[in-house]
């Protein structure tokens, strides 16, 4: 007999929708962190990124029965509800990511602690707090195909699932987006992409 932990999301969704709670815990625990990452590269907000996940297992509990697996996969839909969570509590919270941000973690800590291991460790994290700005800087509809595509790691086909629109649609903002990525972050991808800058700090969030 298969136990619900090896069932595939659609099968959960539909036990979960045929009142099973279990199977509902099991796809909250499967698919919450990448909810949370995508809610937080977005907004920048842990508390924002926090409601949106609990949120979106409610609005899929409530709307889960419109799904159509010959869309896309569950996760696809899933980050979709929370693209709309993300931007309608930044519009509605009239929410401004603070692009100057609290570097007190980022200090160079006294002597005794400054090996090569920890300089090479605070200039990574240096180098990802400086995507993780400029990514928030982007605008919205440049901001998800980054997050998605870069980040997350999503093919075009996924991301078009998620945002809804054309995969031509995602190519194109992807290619403006790593564009102007490549403006902001110049200091750091001297002689490479802004995709691979990305890569190189894909912990982001």
């Amino acid at each position: 007999m298969t136990s619900k932990g090896q069932l595939s999301d659609s099968e959960l969704l539909k036990l979960t929708l045929a009142g099973s709670e279990e199977a509902l815990s099991i796809l909250y625990c499967r698919r919450q962190h990448n909810i949370y990452q995508f809610a937080l590269q977005m907004s920048g907000s842990p508390e924002i990124s926090e409601d949106v996940t609990q949120e979106v297992f409610m609005v899929l509990v409530r709307q889960g029965g419109t799904f159509d697996e010959t869309r896309g996969s569950l996760n696809s839909f899933l980050l979709g509800i929370a693209r709309n969570l993300v931007r309608r509590k930044m519009n509605r919270e009239q929410f401004y990511v603070s692009l100057d941000g609290d570097t007190d973690d980022l200090r160079i800590p006294d002597e005794c602690h400054q090996s090569r291991n920890l300089t090479d460790e605070l200039a990574r994290d240096e180098t990802i707090e400086l995507v993780r700005k400029a990514v928030l800087s982007l605008p919205a509809r440049y901001r998800e195909v980054v997050v998605l595509c870069d980040l997350q790691e999503m093919t075009y086909l996924e991301a078009a699932s998620v945002l809804n629109c054309a995969v031509g649609t995602v190519r194109s903002r992807l290619h403006r987006a790593r564009t102007l990525l490549l403006e902001k972050l110049r200091p750091i991808s001297e002689g490479g992409s802004a995709e691979a800058t990305l890569r190189s700090a894909r912990c982001v969030a």
